[in-house]
C-alpha cells in the first residue's frame, strides 16, 4: 500500500464496489453461477451509514466516534469556534454575523449579534474575554467572559484598510492578539484597548490562517500562491513552505514542536458575498469541490503530506490530546484522521455538506456543519450505538444468498436485509436474527441486499473483509442483432449510406459475422454460428463444430461456398455458468448475407471513335463500378452506365470517353466491379 492517502484512497465519496462479476471456481461456489459482493476496501466499506464507527484506508471498520445532534434553526453556515473555560462552545456563523452558545448540556443560546455578513474568527484573549473577527467592515467584537446577552455586540475595534478579518491568534505569553486580513494581506497586531498596528505586510491579497508557534513565532498562510510565512518579529517573515495549490486554509500546532497545516487547490477562487474589491478566498459555497492536502511540519521545519483528497477540499483542522490530526471536509460532512504510518480513517460521517469547525480535544469535544447547521458533540468512542451500514448492494436481478463470511476481532454481530427496490422502504424485509460468526444469511430472494454490523458486544472489535455469497435468477440471453460485411469493406461515412467514389472495393472470401446480446446476468456465455442459402432448410455451422466461440464476432470463410444469398443464424447459451437444468438459449437470425466469389463478364465491348459502348453482367450483382484508363497509365476515371445508376446486375453503358483518351492510336481499358468487389478487366482499341 502506498504512504500517501491520495493512493490509497483513489476516490473518495463513491459508494460500494457493486458486484464482481468473475465466476467463482466450482470448487469454492455452492453452485455454478455463484457470485460474490466482496467488500475489502475503504471506498467499498464507507459508502452506506456509519454511526458511531471509522473506516481506515486498509479497509477495517471499527467504533469511531459517537455523536450528539443539536441543529440551530435560521442559521446558513458556521464559519468558527472557540471553547469557553466553563466547557460551553461559541459558534460564529454567516447568518447576520451571529454568535451562538452551545452550553454543556447541550442547550443553544443567541448570545451576541454583530450585524456583519459572517464572524469568520474567534478568540479567547485578555481576562477570558472572547474576540469576534467579521467581514466586510473589517471590524472586532468584544464578549465578556462567559458569553453574552444576545443583544449587539460591543465593537473592539475597526482596522483601518481592512474589509476582511480572517483569522486571530492569542498569544498569551505575550498578551498580543493578531489578525489576518485582507484585500492587501497584512496581518494587524492588536492590543488590549483594540489598537492595531501593521505586523506583517505580504505580497498575497489575504491572509486567512494563523498559529503561534512553540518558539513564539507567528505562523500566517495565505490565499492566492497558498504560501506559509514564518514571522519572527514586526515586518520580520520568511516564507516557510510554497504549496501547490491556492490556500493555507487552516494551521494547527502539535505535540513536540509539530505543527500541522491543510492546503487546498480550488477549481475555482470565488469572491466574498460582499462588497469586496479583492479577489478572496473561498467564502461561498464553489461549483465543485476542491482538492484538499493536509501536511505535517517538524522540528526542523520539513514537510511531509500525510493524506490527500483529489474529491474534496478541507475546511477545518484540530488536533487531539495524543497529537492527531483530524481534518473537516467541504463536501460529504465527513472527518478524517491520520497516524504517522499514513493509515488514514473515516471517524465521522455526518449528514450535513461542510464540517466548518471542529474540535477534538480538552473537556468538550464536537464537530459543527453547514447546510445545515448542526452541533455534533463527540460524547465518546463507541458503544451500543456504534453500527455500520453498508451500501444498498444491487445483484442485477433477483438474487438467492448464500453464506456471509468476514475477518476481524472480537464479538461482532452482522445480519442482512433485502428487498426489490433501490431504496430500503417498507416493502423490504426485516433485518435478520444477528450472525456472531460467518454463515448462512436468511434473508429472502432479492435484488438488493444491504449488511449491517453492531459494535454493541465488544466496543474493541474490528470488522474487515466481508464476502456475500449469492445466485440470480437465470435470465436468458437475448441476441438482439447479427451484421455481416465483407471483411475488407469500410465503415461508411454515414451510417446506412455507403460512400460515394474513393478506392474500389477489393473481393475476399471472408465475410465478418458479428452479433449483439443482452446479457442480464452477465453471464459466460457460448454461442454457436450457422448458415444456410437461401430457399434451402438445412443450417451448417460457420466454424468448426469443436469451436468454442465466447467472443460476439466470428470470421466466416466462404471459399469454395456457390454464390447465392445467404442467411447466418446465431444461438446463445449460458450453459458455461449453469446446470443443464437450468441453462437459457436464444437464436436470431440474420437478414440477407450475399456470397459472391466470381467476377462478372462483358456481353459486348466495343469502341467507334471516342464512343464506348458494352454491357456487363454478374451472377448476382449488382454491378458497382467500371472505370476506364489508357494503358499504360494508372489514371482511372469512372463511368456511369446508360440509366445513370448501378442497381442491377446487368448494366449497359455507352459513353464518350474523348476527355479520358486521348486523340491517336490508343489502347482503352475497361474494369468493371461486382457488389463483393470481385472485378473484370478488358482492353479495346481507341483509333
Amino acid at each position: 500500500m502506498t504512504p500517501l492517502f491520495s493512493r490509497k484512497l483513489s476516490r473518495l465519496g463513491i459508494g460500494v464496489v457493486i458486484l464482481a462479476a468473475a465466476i467463482l471456481p466450482t470448487s469454492m461456489a455452492s453452485a455454478v453461477g455463484t457470485r460474490t459482493f466482496q467488500l475489502e476496501k475503504i471506498e467499498d466499506l464507507k459508502g452506506g451509514d456509519l454511526t458511531g464507527v471509522s473506516v481506515d484506508s486498509n479497509g477495517t471498520v471499527r467504533a469511531g466516534f459517537t455523536l450528539g445532534t443539536t441543529a440551530i434553526a435560521d442559521v446558513t453556515s458556521v464559519w468558527s469556534s472557540v471553547v469557553l473555560a466553563d466547557g460551553s462552545v461559541l459558534l460564529g456563523t454567516g447568518s447576520d454575523g451571529k454568535i451562538y452558545k452551545v452550553n454543556a448540556a447541550g442547550q443553544t443560546t443567541l448570545v451576541a449579534t454583530t450585524g456583519q455578513m459572517a464572524v469568520s474568527s474567534l478568540v479567547v484573549a485578555w481576562n477570558g474575554d472572547v474576540i469576534a473577527g467579521t467581514f466586510p467592515e473589517g471590524k472586532l467584537y468584544k464578549l465578556p467572559a462567559g458569553g453574552g446577552t444576545g443583544a449587539q455586540a460591543a465593537e473592539f475595534g475597526t482596522i483601518a484598510g481592512t474589509e476582511d478579518i480572517w483569522a486571530l491568534a492569542f498569544d498569551a505569553k505575550s498578551g498580543s492578539l493578531y489578525a489576518g486580513t485582507g484585500p492587501e494581506g497584512k496581518v494587524f497586531k492588536i492590543d488590549q484597548q483594540g489598537k492595531s498596528q501593521v505586523f506583517f505586510d505580504s505580497d498575497e491579497a489575504h491572509i486567512i490562517s494563523l498559529a503561534i508557534g512553540d518558539d513564539g513565532s507567528l505562523y500566517a498562510g495565505s490565499s492566492g500562491k497558498a504560501l506559509l510565512y514564518k514571522i519572527t518579529g514586526p515586518g520580520r517573515a520568511t516564507v516557510a513552505y510554497d504549496f501547490d495549490g491556492d490556500e493555507v486554509k487552516a494551521i494547527a500546532m502539535g505535540k513536540n514542536g509539530t505543527m500541522f497545516v491543510v492546503a487546498n487547490k480550488m477549481g475555482e477562487q470565488l469572491a466574498p458575498p460582499k462588497r469586496n474589491k479583492g479577489a478572496g478566498p473561498q467564502t461561498t459555497r464553489p461549483a465543485k469541490a476542491g482538492k484538499g492536502s493536509l501536511f505535517r511540519f517538524g522540528k526542523e521545519g520539513i514537510a511531509e503530506e500525510l493524506l490527500s483528497d483529489s474529491e474534496t477540499h478541507f475546511v477545518s483542522l484540530a488536533v487531539d490530546d495524543a497529537g492527531a490530526p483530524y481534518v473537516g471536509t467541504g463536501a460529504e460532512g465527513r472527518v478524517y484522521t491520520v497516524d504517522d504510518s499514513h493509515t488514514t480513517s473515516l471517524v465521522a460521517d455526518t449528514e450535513e455538506r461542510q464540517v466548518g469547525a471542529l474540535v477534538v480535544a480538552g473537556k468538550r469535544k464536537f464537530i459543527a456543519t453547514t447546510d445545515p447547521v448542526v452541533f455534533h458533540e463527540i460524547k465518546g468512542t463507541g458503544g451500543g450505538d456504534a453500527v455500520w451500514t453498508s451500501k444498498v448492494l444491487d445483484a442485477g436481478l433477483r438474487a438467492s444468498f448464500g453464506r456471509l463470511n468476514w475477518r476481524g476481532e472480537g464479538a461482532l454481530e452482522l445480519s442482512t436485509r433485502s428487498g426489490n427496490t433501490a431504496t430500503p422502504d417498507t416493502s423490504w424485509g426485516a433485518w435478520s436474527a444477528g450472525l456472531s460468526q460467518p454463515g448462512d444469511v436468511q434473508s429472502a430472494p432479492g435484488r438488493y441486499v444491504q449488511i449491517r454490523a453492531r459494535w454493541s458486544r465488544d466496543p474493541k472489535a474490528s470488522l474487515r473483509e466481508l464476502a456475500l455469497y449469492f445466485v440470480t435468477d437465470n435470465a436468458r440471453p437475448v441476441v438482439t442483432s447479427i451484421d455481416a460485411a465483407a471483411k475488407n469493406s469500410k465503415p461508411s461515412m454515414k451510417s446506412g449510406i455507403a460512400s460515394s467514389g474513393g478506392e474500389a472495393p477489393k473481393p475476399t472470401t471472408g465475410v465478418k459475422i458479428s452479433w449483439r446480446v443482452d446479457n442480464p446476468d452477465q453471464d459466460d456465455l457460448r454461442y454457436r454460428v450457422s448458415y444456410r442459402l437461401e430457399g434451402q432448410t438445412t443450417w451448417r455451422t460457420a466454424h468448426k463444430p469443436t469451436d468454442k466461440v465466447t467472443r460476439t464476432e466470428l470470421d466466416w470463410d466462404t471459399t469454395g461456398l456457390p454464390e447465392g444469398i445467404y442467411r447466418v443464424r446465431v444461438e446463445a447459451s449460458d450453459e458455461m455458468a449453469n446446470p443443464p437444468d437450468r441453462a437459457q438459449r436464444h437464436v436470431l437470425e440474420s437478414g440477407a448475407v450475399l456470397v459472391d466469389n466470381t467476377p462478372p463478364v462483358y456481353k459486348s465491348i466495343s469502341m467507334q471513335g471516342r464512343k464506348l459502348r458494352g454491357e456487363v453482367s454478374d451472377g448476382l450483382g449488382p454491378i458497382s463500378r467500371i472505370e476506364v484508363a489508357v494503358a499504360g497509365t494508372d489514371e482511372w476515371r469512372p463511368v456511369f452506365p446508360s440509366d445513370g445508376i448501378f442497381d442491377e446486375a446487368s448494366e449497359a453503358f455507352d459513353v464518350d470517353v474523348s476527355s479520358i483518351v486521348p486523340a491517336g492510336t490508343q489502347l482503352v481499358v475497361v474494369r468493371t466491379y461486382d457488389s463483393a468487389g470481385n472485378v473484370v478487366t478488358r482492353d479495346v482499341d481507341a483509333r
